[in-house]
């Protein structure tokens, strides 16, 4: 895959698959490092014996914002930077739905649908995606999302567009 595109050709593939990442591996020690950092040790996540006793899961799963969270690494894993962009912000998402939990040791992968590109500004263009997290071996995506980018650009480059 390019490690980079052109606004232009950027721009040009709207409405197309513009990214499958490579799997992740959700694994009980990611989970319990999750669960550290944003301080949520609901069972469900951290305690494998509880989870599996009580749980509807049959083990841990992984916290949904944890799935939410890896959308930046398969970002970068599939994702070519666009040439002379500045800088790249995450703007949110909408239509964000927690399909299908990811259990404990599952892998994952992000499929990006470019849906929009427009510019914001004299040196922003707004870039959304259909994101789909699937998980390998299940029919049922982990989540879906319209995920919201902004990139600055150089306002020479956005000007050339037209």
């Amino acid at each position: 895959m390019a490690t980079t595109i052109s606004l232009e050709d950027l721009v040009a593939q709207v409405g197309t698959e513009i990214g499958l990442s490579d799997w992740i591996t959700v694994d009980q020690p990611m989970i319990d490092r999750f669960a550290a950092a944003t301080n949520d040790h609901q069972f469900i996540h951290v305690d494998p014996e509880r989870a599996a006793a009580e749980g509807p899961f049959g083990g841990t799963i992984a916290h949904g914002f944890l799935t939410v969270s890896l959308l930046s690494a398969m970002n970068y894993d599939c994702i070519p930077a666009v040439e002379d962009q500045q800088l790249s912000v995450n703007y949110g998402f909408e239509k964000l739905r927690f399909m299908a939990p990811v259990k404990a040791g599952k892998r994952i992968r992000g499929r990006f649908v470019l849906s929009e590109a427009r510019r914001r500004g004299q040196q922003m263009m707004m870039l959304r995606y259909q994101v789909t997290v699937e998980i390998e071996g299940e029919t049922k995506p982990a989540l879906t999302a319209d995920w919201l980018t902004l990139i600055q650009m150089d306002p020479a480059a956005l000007d050339a567009l037209g």
